[in-house]
């Protein structure tokens, strides 16, 4: 890495810093410095920086729910807890696994977040597994009770409750967190696992059993809005982090079986040339035709590299061919050559209809460019340059720097939509936290 540095002479850097009157900010100014050395390091600085005190002190410790368990979820545009009317697992286990990352990763805070990470299983444990029927539920009401989707359960939500607890352990060492990882596991694939055709049923019953045809004519669509009886590459890509995660706590036999069995599935089934995701399946595999992602597929990217290396393929090359492929397709097809920022959506071959530039997509978009960049950034200068430019759309406007946190929706100039929350379900600190986290890290890890 240290001569691919020290050739990046001339690499724009997005200098930037908080104004020091409140509720300002500065701008990026486009700088040219000496080396990539000097641009590696200041880059992951401020990435760093931004992930601390923007980010994470927002949320910790105001997410906490000190008399009822678990974490607030919804917090309005400013930042200001409002209060919650659901409990959703896919939240839950998105910040207990937050939690985690950050324990893991920074020494000096890692007494405090290994508390937030055993408030998260807690709550896991005694409010959201289904000490009747087994597996973890995925919406109760903000009492813990079942509420307006009864007791139904899904894969997308419990993948998120594996990959939560499986962090849980790695980061204390809590013998209830795997042990409730193990469960889980164990429960989904029993209940879910598809031997004829392989992958997982998504949608089902309290009592595990797949919802293969609509319960009604009114309800046709599952809790992410599949349709019921059929795949999505939503929820299997989010089963493949999950297996990997669990795969690091618990080497176990059949673990490591389903992630391959996920991970070939994701890379071989799911993505197609010129490098994009089907989003829906028949239950035998064939694509269902739908628009292209173009968040999915650069996260998909690096979920592909980050199973790969579990499995002991790192540096696959079919794999990364794959991943590459998913992220020039979104370059060319979703990217906004004129503001940066990757746009929601499109088409396989068309240009993109879906203009908004959505939070979550901005963050994997930075984590995946730079990703390319390690991978093949003696190639070629292309990944970096768009990360540097995504990093400068983020800065400039999809960061909120009055009140901490992203915007969730953006328009394609960066102008913010209003009376959007800052916190909710659906919008935790998972997608922009891993990506700070990530980016940081591998700036450092270049500079070397």
């Amino acid at each position: 890495m240290g001569t691919r540095a020290q050739n990046e002479i001339g690499l724009l850097i997005c200098c930037c810093a908080c104004a020091a009157i409140a509720g300002e900010r500065e701008s990026f100014t486009l700088q040219k410095y000496p080396s990539g050395h000097e641009t590696y390091l200041r880059l992951a600085e401020k990435i760093e920086t931004h992930l601390k005190d923007e980010i994470l002190a927002k949320w910790f410790p105001a997410c906490i729910d000190a008399e009822h368990g678990g974490f607030h979820a919804r917090f309005n545009e400013e930042f200001k807890p409002e209060k919650d009317d659901t409990r959703a697992l896919v939240y839950q286990g998105r910040m207990t696994w937050v939690s985690a990352q950050i324990a893991m990763r920074y020494p000096a805070m890692a007494a405090t977040y290994k508390g937030y990470v055993r408030h998260g299983v807690k709550f896991l444990r005694d409010v959201m597994w289904d000490a009747e029927c087994g597996g973890l539920f995925f919406l109760l009401n903000a009492d813990g009770k079942l509420g307006v989707v009864g007791g139904e359960k899904h894969a997308y939500g419990i993948a998120f409750g594996m990959y939560a607890l499986a962090a849980a352990y790695r980061a204390t060492g809590d013998p209830d967190a795997l042990e409730l990882a193990q469960r889980t596991f164990k429960w989904f694939d029993k209940h879910a696992h598809d031997g004829d055709n392989g992958g997982y049923f998504e949608a089902l019953t309290r009592e595990g059993q797949p919802i293969l045809s609509p319960p009604s004519p009114q309800k046709t669509r599952d809790l992410i809005w599949t349709q019921y009886g059929y795949k999505s590459m939503n929820s299997h890509i989010h089963l493949l982090e999950a297996l990997t995660e669990l795969h690091a706590a618990w080497p176990d036999g059949k673990v490591e079986d389903r992630l391959e069995e996920v991970f070939r599935i994701v890379r071989d089934k799911i993505v197609v040339p010129p490098g994009c995701m089907n989003l829906y399946f028949t239950p035998d595999w064939r694509a269902v035709p739908d628009h292209d992602s173009f968040g999915h597929d650069v996260e998909t990217a690096f979920l592909l590299i980050e199973a790969a290396e579990a499995l002991g393929k790192k540096h696959d090359e079919k794999t990364l061919a794959v991943a590459r492929s998913l992220v020039d397709h979104a370059l060319d097809f979703g990217w906004d050559k004129e503001n940066g920022g990757f746009f929601d959506k499109g088409s396989a071959f068309g240009a993109a209809y879906g203009l908004e530039k959505i939070w979550w997509t901005q963050a994997e978009g930075l984590n995946a460019l730079l990703l390319m960049h390690e991978n093949f950034g003696k190639e070629t200068p292309r990944y970096f340059e768009a990360f540097l430019k995504q990093w400068e759309f983020i800065w400039n406007f999809q960061a909120d720097h009055r009140n901490g946190e992203w915007y969730e929706m953006v328009s394609r100039e960066g102008v913010a939509t209003p009376g959007k929350a800052k916190g909710q379900n659906w919008k935790a600190a998972y997608h922009n936290g891993r990506a700070l986290l990530n980016t940081s890290r591998m700036l450092k890890e270049m500079d070397k």
